[in-house]
């Protein structure tokens, strides 16, 4: 079987992957082993509220274009937020109505500049394609159809307005652009980062110099990721094939309980220091 698999002209195995696999790799290899590849999975931190925020927004986005034309109201967005909406990683309950009612605004403040009438191509619609070495694949929050190309909208509620400069280097938004070419088979060059906090839009349109430059830094990652496991394959430690990339950010790991190496580089944030109010966020 070893050798029919290493004939020549026989096909490549392509790595399967998402940006947020790739991403985790590029940030920390030994986040990513703990992610992807050690089972059980190890223990992780609490939930952090800025993403209780940022999940109950999208789904809320994602219901009211869901409902009928009719009922696609500034009303309904917020009836459909209170409901996604979860007390998970607040400090207690009133910081999270406080929240609640924070995000509502920043959700109806955006669905009364949208025209219900125009119906997305998709809403977190699942798009996939294929380069050299990756089958790559992502979930688009909304896909516009704008003339006769299609764009990639993503949705922030970050402290910090989006720009174009993150639109364009994002390597997620360049996958769902080739994805959502790959799988629609409709042209797809622009993507956009709606800010609900701020109402922003940041813009970019990407070209195939742009989409190819995105795609070899993505198979780079990849092809790091597949040096790591075989050497853990051939013997060699996981520690030591997949290290720990200590700083800053160890502090709001996910996987910071399971990481004595991220333990020790930066203390523990509470799991609301994130909420741009919070004085702990400026730390």
């Amino acid at each position: 079987m070893s050798a029919q698999l290493e004939m020549p002209g026989m096909p490549r195995r392509l790595f399967p992957c998402t940006p947020s696999k790739l991403a985790t790799f590029a940030d920390c290899p030994r986040r990513y082993r703990f992610a992807y590849v050690d089972r059980p999975l190890p223990p992780k931190g609490p939930p952090w509220a800025h993403n209780t925020v940022g999940s109950a927004v999208h789904t809320a986005l994602r219901s009211w274009w869901e409902l009928p034309v009719p009922r696609r109201t500034t009303a309904a967005a917020r009836q459909l937020l209170y409901g996604a909406w979860s007390h998970t990683g607040f400090r207690d309950e009133e910081q999270s109505q406080r929240w609640r009612a924070r995000a509502a605004t920043w959700l109806t403040d955006y669905v009364a500049g949208l025209d219900p009438t125009d119906e997305p191509v998709g809403t977190e619609r699942t798009v996939g394609t294929t380069t050299e070495r990756l089958a790559l694949s992502g979930r688009v929050d909304r896909i516009d159809r704008r003339g006769d190309e299609l764009v990639v909208v993503d949705y922030k509620t970050g402290r910090v307005p989006s720009t174009d400069d993150e639109a364009r280097g994002s390597p997620a938004l360049a996958a769902y652009v080739l994805g959502v070419r790959r799988t629609l088979r409709r042209p797809c060059s622009r993507v956009e980062l709606h800010h609900l906090p701020s109402g922003t839009v940041a813009a970019f349109e990407h070209t195939d110099r742009s989409l190819a430059n995105h795609v070899r830094r993505a198979e780079d990652i990849a092809a790091d990721i597949a040096v790591a496991t075989e050497a853990v394959a051939a013997g060699q430690s996981p520690d030591d094939a997949f290290p720990a990339v200590p700083g800053r950010q160890c502090s709001w790991c996910d996987f910071r309980p399971s990481c004595p190496v991220g333990q020790a580089a930066a203390p523990a944030r509470e799991t609301w220091s994130f909420l741009p109010e919070e004085p702990a966020a400026d730390g």
